[in-house]
Protein backbone atom coordinates (compact mmCIF):
# COMPACT_ATOMS: atom_id res chain seq x y z
CA UNK A 1 0.00 0.00 0.00
CA UNK A 2 1.22 3.60 -1.05
CA UNK A 3 0.18 6.17 1.78
CA UNK A 4 1.74 9.75 2.54
CA UNK A 5 1.34 10.09 6.41
CA UNK A 6 1.91 6.27 7.48
CA UNK A 7 3.94 3.23 6.71
CA UNK A 8 3.61 -0.05 7.15
CA UNK A 9 5.27 -3.39 7.63
CA UNK A 10 3.82 -7.01 7.19
CA UNK A 11 6.39 -9.98 9.12
CA UNK A 12 4.91 -13.11 11.33
CA UNK A 13 1.48 -12.39 10.64
CA UNK A 14 1.79 -8.79 12.33
CA UNK A 15 1.23 -5.90 10.75
CA UNK A 16 2.77 -2.35 11.73
CA UNK A 17 1.33 0.59 11.05
CA UNK A 18 3.64 3.84 12.03
CA UNK A 19 2.13 7.17 11.91
CA UNK A 20 4.23 9.70 9.80
CA UNK A 21 4.19 13.08 10.03
CA UNK A 22 7.04 14.11 11.58
CA UNK A 23 7.51 17.74 10.82
CA UNK A 24 3.82 17.96 12.54
CA UNK A 25 5.16 15.42 15.58
CA UNK A 26 1.98 13.20 13.55
CA UNK A 27 -1.17 15.67 13.85
CA UNK A 28 -4.00 13.66 12.76
CA UNK A 29 -5.68 15.10 9.19
CA UNK A 30 -7.97 14.46 7.18
CA UNK A 31 -5.36 12.39 4.61
CA UNK A 32 -3.57 10.29 7.75
CA UNK A 33 -7.40 9.59 8.84
CA UNK A 34 -7.41 8.22 4.93
CA UNK A 35 -4.58 6.20 4.82
CA UNK A 36 -5.11 4.51 8.49
CA UNK A 37 -8.61 3.59 6.90
CA UNK A 38 -6.99 2.16 3.57
CA UNK A 39 -4.51 0.53 5.46
CA UNK A 40 -7.19 -1.01 8.15
CA UNK A 41 -9.51 -2.04 5.16
CA UNK A 42 -6.29 -4.04 3.30
CA UNK A 43 -4.73 -5.73 6.60
CA UNK A 44 -8.52 -6.98 6.76
CA UNK A 45 -8.56 -8.62 3.82
CA UNK A 46 -5.36 -10.04 4.50
CA UNK A 47 -5.12 -13.93 5.62
CA UNK A 48 -1.18 -13.16 6.34
CA UNK A 49 -2.22 -10.91 8.96
CA UNK A 50 -3.51 -11.63 12.93
CA UNK A 51 -2.63 -8.48 14.58
CA UNK A 52 -2.10 -5.36 14.24
CA UNK A 53 0.42 -2.64 16.22
CA UNK A 54 -0.14 0.93 15.80
CA UNK A 55 2.56 3.31 16.59
CA UNK A 56 4.29 6.56 16.28
CA UNK A 57 8.05 7.92 16.94
CA UNK A 58 10.06 8.08 19.69
CA UNK A 59 9.02 11.57 21.00
CA UNK A 60 5.29 11.43 19.33
CA UNK A 61 2.76 8.81 18.87
CA UNK A 62 0.23 11.94 17.63
CA UNK A 63 0.21 15.71 19.07
CA UNK A 64 -3.40 15.69 18.58
CA UNK A 65 -5.62 16.88 15.59
CA UNK A 66 -3.99 19.13 13.11
CA UNK A 67 -4.94 22.68 14.23
CA UNK A 68 -3.91 24.32 11.11
CA UNK A 69 -6.27 21.90 9.31
CA UNK A 70 -9.15 22.70 12.20
CA UNK A 71 -8.84 26.13 12.15
CA UNK A 72 -9.59 26.05 8.72
CA UNK A 73 -13.02 24.76 9.32
CA UNK A 74 -15.10 28.38 8.92
CA UNK A 75 -18.60 26.44 9.60
CA UNK A 76 -20.33 23.35 11.70
CA UNK A 77 -20.78 21.65 8.17
CA UNK A 78 -16.70 22.04 7.26
CA UNK A 79 -16.24 20.45 11.21
CA UNK A 80 -18.86 17.75 9.99
CA UNK A 81 -16.69 16.19 6.98
CA UNK A 82 -13.58 16.75 9.23
CA UNK A 83 -14.81 14.37 11.66
CA UNK A 84 -16.86 12.27 9.62
CA UNK A 85 -13.37 11.32 8.32
CA UNK A 86 -12.26 10.83 11.73
CA UNK A 87 -15.45 8.77 12.95
CA UNK A 88 -14.92 6.67 9.60
CA UNK A 89 -11.41 5.47 10.51
CA UNK A 90 -12.45 5.18 14.38
CA UNK A 91 -15.37 2.64 12.73
CA UNK A 92 -13.08 0.71 10.58
CA UNK A 93 -11.04 -0.05 13.83
CA UNK A 94 -13.83 -1.05 15.38
CA UNK A 95 -15.44 -3.27 13.15
CA UNK A 96 -11.73 -4.75 11.99
CA UNK A 97 -11.81 -8.83 13.34
CA UNK A 98 -8.46 -8.24 14.51
CA UNK A 99 -6.39 -7.62 17.49
CA UNK A 100 -5.34 -4.10 17.36
CA UNK A 101 -2.38 -3.03 19.90
CA UNK A 102 -1.30 0.59 20.61
CA UNK A 103 2.29 0.87 20.90
CA UNK A 104 2.95 4.39 22.59
CA UNK A 105 5.89 6.21 23.04
CA UNK A 106 6.03 10.27 23.56
CA UNK A 107 3.07 12.70 23.26
CA UNK A 108 -0.11 11.04 22.72
CA UNK A 109 -2.26 14.19 22.76
CA UNK A 110 -5.95 14.97 21.71
CA UNK A 111 -6.93 12.78 18.47
CA UNK A 112 -3.45 10.83 19.38
CA UNK A 113 -4.78 9.52 22.52
CA UNK A 114 -8.13 9.19 20.66
CA UNK A 115 -6.38 6.98 18.39
CA UNK A 116 -5.01 4.97 21.29
CA UNK A 117 -8.35 4.61 23.19
CA UNK A 118 -10.17 3.24 19.83
CA UNK A 119 -7.20 0.43 19.90
CA UNK A 120 -7.65 -2.63 22.03
CA UNK A 121 -5.21 -2.27 24.88
CA UNK A 122 -2.16 0.30 24.55
CA UNK A 123 1.31 -0.41 25.96
CA UNK A 124 3.55 2.37 26.70
CA UNK A 125 6.98 3.68 26.88
CA UNK A 126 8.41 5.44 30.28
CA UNK A 127 8.56 8.42 28.01
CA UNK A 128 4.75 8.41 27.06
CA UNK A 129 2.90 11.47 27.96
CA UNK A 130 -1.45 11.25 27.71
CA UNK A 131 -3.86 13.74 27.56
CA UNK A 132 -7.08 15.28 26.21
CA UNK A 133 -6.39 19.13 25.79
CA UNK A 134 -9.16 20.60 23.68
CA UNK A 135 -10.82 22.50 26.33
CA UNK A 136 -7.76 24.63 26.02
CA UNK A 137 -8.76 25.80 23.01
CA UNK A 138 -12.39 25.87 23.36
CA UNK A 139 -13.42 22.75 22.01
CA UNK A 140 -13.69 18.90 23.29
CA UNK A 141 -12.62 15.53 21.89
CA UNK A 142 -15.23 14.29 19.46
CA UNK A 143 -13.18 11.19 18.27
CA UNK A 144 -14.68 9.12 20.75
CA UNK A 145 -12.35 10.62 23.80
CA UNK A 146 -15.48 11.61 26.32
CA UNK A 147 -16.42 8.23 25.59
CA UNK A 148 -14.03 5.93 25.37
CA UNK A 149 -12.30 7.06 28.35
CA UNK A 150 -14.61 7.01 30.80
CA UNK A 151 -15.67 3.73 30.13
CA UNK A 152 -11.56 2.81 30.52
CA UNK A 153 -10.55 4.65 33.50
CA UNK A 154 -13.93 5.33 35.48
CA UNK A 155 -15.85 8.62 35.50
CA UNK A 156 -14.27 10.92 37.79
CA UNK A 157 -10.85 10.11 36.41
CA UNK A 158 -11.88 11.08 32.78
CA UNK A 159 -13.77 13.71 33.90
CA UNK A 160 -10.54 15.30 35.47
CA UNK A 161 -8.71 14.81 32.58
CA UNK A 162 -11.32 16.21 30.30
CA UNK A 163 -11.77 19.24 32.51
CA UNK A 164 -8.42 20.63 33.18
CA UNK A 165 -6.99 19.34 29.84
CA UNK A 166 -3.26 18.04 32.15
CA UNK A 167 -1.28 15.47 30.68
CA UNK A 168 -0.38 12.26 32.56
CA UNK A 169 2.72 10.34 32.42
CA UNK A 170 3.02 6.62 32.16
CA UNK A 171 3.31 6.04 35.40
CA UNK A 172 -0.02 7.60 36.20
CA UNK A 173 -1.73 6.25 32.81
CA UNK A 174 -0.59 2.29 34.19
CA UNK A 175 -2.11 3.42 37.73
CA UNK A 176 -5.35 4.72 36.32
CA UNK A 177 -5.86 1.37 33.95
CA UNK A 178 -5.43 3.83 30.89
CA UNK A 179 -2.60 1.61 29.57
CA UNK A 180 -1.47 -2.70 30.26
CA UNK A 181 2.06 -2.45 30.72
CA UNK A 182 5.25 0.16 30.75
CA UNK A 183 8.90 -0.63 28.85
CA UNK A 184 11.85 1.44 28.17
CA UNK A 185 11.77 3.00 24.90
CA UNK A 186 14.15 0.81 23.36
CA UNK A 187 12.91 -1.98 24.20
CA UNK A 188 8.97 -1.05 23.65
CA UNK A 189 8.17 -2.52 19.97
CA UNK A 190 10.17 -5.64 20.63
CA UNK A 191 8.22 -6.37 23.55
CA UNK A 192 4.88 -5.93 21.67
CA UNK A 193 5.90 -8.00 19.53
CA UNK A 194 6.13 -10.89 21.58
CA UNK A 195 2.35 -10.24 23.18
CA UNK A 196 1.77 -10.05 19.20
CA UNK A 197 3.55 -13.02 18.27
CA UNK A 198 1.54 -14.85 21.28
CA UNK A 199 -2.03 -13.36 20.03
CA UNK A 200 -0.88 -14.80 16.37
CA UNK A 201 -0.60 -17.47 17.33
CA UNK A 202 -4.19 -18.62 18.78
CA UNK A 203 -6.75 -19.49 16.33
CA UNK A 204 -7.96 -16.80 14.51
CA UNK A 205 -11.89 -17.68 14.50
CA UNK A 206 -11.40 -17.97 18.53
CA UNK A 207 -9.82 -14.81 17.97
CA UNK A 208 -12.52 -12.58 15.96
CA UNK A 209 -15.21 -13.95 17.80
CA UNK A 210 -13.67 -12.73 21.13
CA UNK A 211 -13.03 -9.60 19.90
CA UNK A 212 -17.02 -9.55 18.44
CA UNK A 213 -17.87 -10.75 22.12
CA UNK A 214 -16.57 -8.44 23.80
CA UNK A 215 -17.47 -5.19 21.44
CA UNK A 216 -20.50 -6.62 20.57
CA UNK A 217 -21.17 -6.79 24.17
CA UNK A 218 -20.12 -4.01 25.89
CA UNK A 219 -22.83 -1.25 25.40
CA UNK A 220 -25.53 -4.03 25.56
CA UNK A 221 -27.76 -4.59 29.19
CA UNK A 222 -25.75 -7.48 31.07
CA UNK A 223 -28.78 -9.80 30.38
CA UNK A 224 -28.52 -9.53 26.57
CA UNK A 225 -24.85 -9.31 26.37
CA UNK A 226 -24.26 -12.38 27.82
CA UNK A 227 -27.15 -13.90 25.34
CA UNK A 228 -24.97 -12.18 22.56
CA UNK A 229 -21.97 -14.26 24.15
CA UNK A 230 -23.11 -17.31 24.10
CA UNK A 231 -23.61 -17.30 20.55
CA UNK A 232 -20.37 -16.51 19.49
CA UNK A 233 -19.40 -18.80 21.76
CA UNK A 234 -21.79 -21.38 20.26
CA UNK A 235 -20.72 -20.73 16.88
CA UNK A 236 -16.99 -22.12 17.50
CA UNK A 237 -18.42 -25.39 17.90
CA UNK A 238 -18.71 -25.73 13.35
CA UNK A 239 -14.45 -24.53 13.96
CA UNK A 240 -12.20 -27.60 13.16
CA UNK A 241 -9.57 -25.74 15.60
CA UNK A 242 -12.21 -25.66 18.69
CA UNK A 243 -11.94 -29.62 17.91
CA UNK A 244 -7.94 -29.68 17.66
CA UNK A 245 -7.58 -27.60 20.69
CA UNK A 246 -9.81 -29.89 22.89
CA UNK A 247 -8.37 -33.19 21.12
CA UNK A 248 -4.85 -31.50 21.69
CA UNK A 249 -5.65 -30.60 25.74
CA UNK A 250 -6.94 -33.96 25.93
CA UNK A 251 -3.81 -35.35 24.61
CA UNK A 252 -1.55 -33.39 26.02
CA UNK A 253 0.09 -31.48 23.34
CA UNK A 254 0.14 -28.53 21.11
CA UNK A 255 -2.64 -27.94 19.31
CA UNK A 256 -2.00 -27.33 15.09
CA UNK A 257 -4.44 -24.80 14.40
CA UNK A 258 -5.45 -24.58 10.41
CA UNK A 259 -7.66 -21.26 11.04
CA UNK A 260 -4.84 -18.83 11.01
Amino acid sequence: MECNTILYEKKDLIGTITLNRPKSMNAMNSEMFSDLAQALNEIGADDAVKVVIITGHEKFFGAGADIMELEGLATPQDAYRFLKNAARTHETMDNLEKPIIAAVSGFALGGGCELALACDFRIAADNAKFGLPEIKIGVFPRGGGTQRLPRLVGMGVAMELLFTGNFIDAAEALRVGLINKVFPFSFLLAEIKKIAATIAEMPGVALRATRMAVKGGIDMDLKSALKYEARCFESLFSTEDQKEGMRAFIEKRKPIFQNR
